[in-house]
């Protein structure tokens, strides 16, 4: 007997994909349907057949790796009636993703059954607020429903879809086709099986229509831009009472005046006035959470260190976002913000004017060391000019 490498024309440590693929080609050139009955071509396609029967399955292509023939006796022959099946199964293997539905398989014959409905996206745009202590909102989403004049039938209330005549119900055909027997989707009901020969006004016979629906959204405390919400069985009507798909809603976080988010955090600027960030005091700070230090206007004290600058960050504990996955809430961190005060009297000019001449280098210490580092640049601009 030929060796079964040869007989494909592969090497012996081909993989599967080459496999298939010298196999297609030998079972295309060879098929007796394309050579009018030769017997020769016949027996080269029983041939290829048994070797690639025998070199598609790992078990197998071991034991001919092993023994050779003597390895797989009696396992790739074409003899005995059961042997047609085999043939069957190889062919909607390599060849179904060329012909389609011509081929009937287990996967062709499901497409005449229920089919899941799609999933549909909607995009929802929420407050900092709504993100930050939840909120339910409300959404109105287009969606394929099922048509409630004829319950999804198609038909025209008070009649129901007749099985069709030429699948006799069962959605796909079956005819013979020289070696094989071939089956595909019926081409009169479309693989439904019924026909309907008095279509409902509302869908024209379709069984769905498309309409748009007001849902509730639970918005979770916590919830982050970016995030998705699944709503399942609120997405398109399935085909043939099929299920129905899933409604994703992705959320996203309009920009807030005062809060800017990090995570968990809430980050927020803050003016504060020069005398304040000099002697040290309490400012007042926007916040989102009520409770100890925070009254109803949603404001926070904020304890402001003596000689703050800009820039300065206090960060008060607990005061930020609260986490999906757990109790742990963020913190709120405010940036200071020193601002020169403007229009001053003539007695606050004098009043800052007798400070600046009793200030020193241990009150303006930043100025200092600027002073010093400006300094030796321009002596070494100086010098190497």
């Amino acid at each position: 007997m030929r060796d079964y490498y040869e007989i494909l024309g592969v090497n012996r440590g081909c993989d599967e994909a080459a496999l298939k693929a010298a196999f297609r080609k030998l079972a295309m050139e060879h098929h007796p349907d394309r050579n009018g009955g030769c017997e020769e071509a016949a027996g080269r396609f029983k041939e290829v057949n048994e070797a690639y029967s025998v070199l598609s399955d790992p078990q197998k292509r071991a034991a001919y790796d092993r023994f050779g023939h003597a390895g797989v006796n009696g396992q790739g022959g074409m003899g005995g009636g059961a042997q047609f099946h085999d043939v069957h199964d190889i062919f909607n293997e390599v060849f179904g993703d060329v012909f389609g539905d011509m081929f009937g398989g287990r996967g062709q014959r499901q497409r005449s059954g229920p089919a899941r409905g799609a999933d549909l996206r909607y995009d929802l745009e929420i407050t900092l607020e709504q993100a930050y202590a939840g909120a339910e909102v409300e959404v109105e989403a287009p969606a394929t429903l099922s048509c409630e004049a004829c319950e999804g039938t198609g038909a025209k209330p008070g009649t129901s879809p007749t099985t069709c005549t030429t699948c006799q119900g069962a959605g796909r055909v079956r005819a013979s086709q020289g070696f094989f027997s071939i089956e595909r989707t019926c081409p009169r009901c479309g693989g439904s099986g019924q026909m309907v020969m008095d279509p409902c006004l509302e869908c024209h016979g379709h069984g769905l229509v498309r309409k748009h629906r007001k849902l509730a959204v639970r918005i979770p405390p916590g919830v982050d831009d970016g995030a998705r919400i699944r709503l399942a069985g609120e997405g398109d009507a399935g085909l043939r009472s099929g299920p129905r798909g899933d409604l994703y809603i992705f959320v996203s976080v309009r920009p807030h005046d005062l809060f800017e988010r990090d995570g968990l955090d809430l980050l927020c600027t803050v003016p504060v006035p020069m005398c304040v960030a000099a002697l040290g005091g309490e400012i007042e700070a926007p916040c989102l959470l009520g409770g100890d230090n925070c009254d109803g206007n949603c404001k926070i004290t904020v304890q402001v260190p003596e000689g703050a600058q800009t820039g300065r960050t206090v960060r008060v504990k607990g005061r930020g976002m609260p986490s999906l996955r757990s109790r742990q809430r963020g913190d709120l961190v405010v940036e200071l913000f020193v601002e020169t005060p403007t229009g001053l009297t003539a007695r606050q000019k004098e009043l800052l004017r007798e400070l600046a001449e009793t200030c020193g280098e241990q009150q303006h210490p930043k100025a200092a060391g600027f002073t010093g580092k400006a300094k030796r640049f321009w002596e070494n601009v100086t010098g190497q000019a």
